[in-house]
């Protein structure tokens, strides 16, 4: 082939770094935008904190302080205007702080006074091996015998049990003391009536034998209690009444109370002393119904105010070449990050009113009210690309009257109704967990019957359908909610 040149046309889609740096914040959770941002504030001198602003200032910002409805479900369109937009970026001046524009609301935080001086008081929680060994050290024991405690609670597992061997705890104990078998089992025996009593058992019917004994013998049901934990906790297990009866030679009313004094037992007694950390979440958006409309406005901590550096910005002019050329540079970056935090907060707060005014519904009256949602409606009616909501809804939180859910909490598939509508599948698991409250506990609904009556109420749902939701509820099938009732 004889070579030759050729021109051709054709088009790409570049990232620029700065519309990379607002993809990178776009997907932060406000945690880590904060570390982004101290990084940033730590490296780029032209960059500082307006610690000076309030959260009772009034502002006036950019985006609008917050996004009424009309209606339950529509939006004013002007407060989140998109022709303004554009404008109002090109008017920012940076040398002032960065201003959202959201509403400041007090939320019950502290004030600043009361606040002042005052350090956390919070503390490491007591777990179920501190609360034991609190009560070792009150028992008058001898050293060694306080020893084989300490080593026996150290093998209790959360849940209060305790899997290792006598003589697997004796060998622990060499290096210390040389102490017996039946020493290790004497203490195993006096801790087990600490408390939460029934710790260090050995089994589920050790443990409710020992719970037992705690009781009065003359309480009903009592000694057929001891022999049902001793001998027949599968046969409890599968409900099976009339053989039970049979081979305890007593009567229902008897086996009746021994079921009840069973079921007043902890099957885990250590789990009520281990403490669950709870985890906080800061809500990044908050939705709150005044006059008859739904408001969205971003919370007034999530955005930092940035501001430029008004003495290393004026060293600028003066600077020599090197030091020109950095500061200058410095300045593009700080101008950058400033943008895209205008834009993420534009962007939040835009798919935060959408989605609250397509699930204005549950919001209004509950899960059963969820309509089905996904990504590409927000898309659309925003006019972006799904891949940006879908950033927008990962780890951000929506604070409304109903309680702090994520972003993505309020998208579900949906499920056609009879009269050609859809119900999400939150709407329908809702609708499951309620029937199943109010079923008869000694006739629990199957998933058939769960299914049957779905249909009626309109939904056409299968039953595999069903099952799956339940599941996904962590709800016992019927047979298994049968024998617990």
């Amino acid at each position: 082939m004889k070579p030759a040149l050729q021109l051709r046309i054709n088009q790409q889609l570049a990232l620029t770094p700065q519309l990379q740096q607002a993809i990178r914040l776009l997907q932060l959770s406000s945690i880590e935008l904060e570390t982004e941002l101290r990084e940033a504030l730590e490296s780029n001198p032209l960059l500082e904190l307006d610690e000076a602003e309030t959260q009772d200032e009034a502002v006036d910002g950019i985006a609008s302080p917050s996004v009424p409805a009309q209606n339950s479900d529509s939006v004013d369109a002007s407060a989140n205007g998109d022709d303004s937009a554009p404008a109002m970026r090109e008017e920012l001046d940076y040398s002032e702080p960065m201003d959202l524009g959201v509403e400041r609301f007090d939320y019950g935080s502290p004030s600043s006074d009361d606040a002042e001086g005052m350090e956390s008081q919070d503390q490491e929680p007591e777990d179920l091996r501190d609360h034991l060994l609190w009560q070792l050290n009150l028992t008058p024991l001898s050293p060694r015998d306080r020893a084989i405690g300490a080593t026996l609670i150290e093998a209790i597992d959360d849940d209060g049990y305790l899997h290792e061997s006598n003589e697997v705890l004796q060998n622990n104990l060499a290096g210390l003391h040389q102490v017996g078998v039946d020493e290790v089992e004497a203490m195993r025996h006096r801790i087990q009536h600490f408390d939460p009593i029934g710790v260090a058992s050995r089994s589920l019917s050790e443990c409710l034998r020992v719970q037992l004994d705690a009781f009065d013998p003359a309480t009903p049901g009592h000694a057929t209690a001891r022999t049902l934990a001793n001998n027949h906790l599968e046969a409890l297990a599968r409900n099976d009444r009339s053989r039970l009866c049979k081979q305890l030679r007593t009567d229902a009313e008897d086996l009746d109370a021994a079921i009840a004094l069973i079921r007043s037992l902890d099957p885990k007694p250590g789990a009520q002393v281990n403490p669950i950390k709870a985890e906080f979440v800061a809500p990044d958006a908050y939705a709150h119904k005044h006059s008859g409309r739904w408001i969205v406005s971003l919370s007034p901590n999530c955005q930092p105010k940035l501001m430029i550096n008004q003495h290393y910005s004026g060293l600028i002019a003066r600077a020599r070449r090197d030091d020109a050329s950095y500061l200058r540079g410095q300045m593009q970056e700080a101008r950058w990050l400033i943008k895209s935090l205008e834009t993420r907060a534009e962007t939040m707060l835009k798919v935060a009113t959408a989605i609250v005014r397509a699930q204005s519904g549950f919001l209004d009256f509950g899960a059963e009210a969820m309509r089905p949602l996904v990504l590409r409606d927000i898309a659309e009616e925003i006019g972006m690309h799904e891949s940006t909501v879908s950033r927008v809804t990962t780890r951000k939180y929506l604070h409304t009257p109903r309680g702090t859910f994520e972003f993505k909490y309020f998208f579900s598939s949906g499920v056609s109704t009879i009269d050609g509508g859809a119900a999400s599948a939150t709407a329908i698991q809702a609708m499951i967990r309620k029937l199943i409250d109010e079923e008869t506990p000694v006739r629990p609904l199957s998933d058939q019957a769960l299914t049957a009556e779905l249909n009626r109420r309109g939904i056409e749902v299968a039953r595999r359908t069903v099952a799956k939701y339940r599941e996904a509820l962590h709800i016992p099938s019927s047979n298994e909610r049968s024998r617990l009732g």
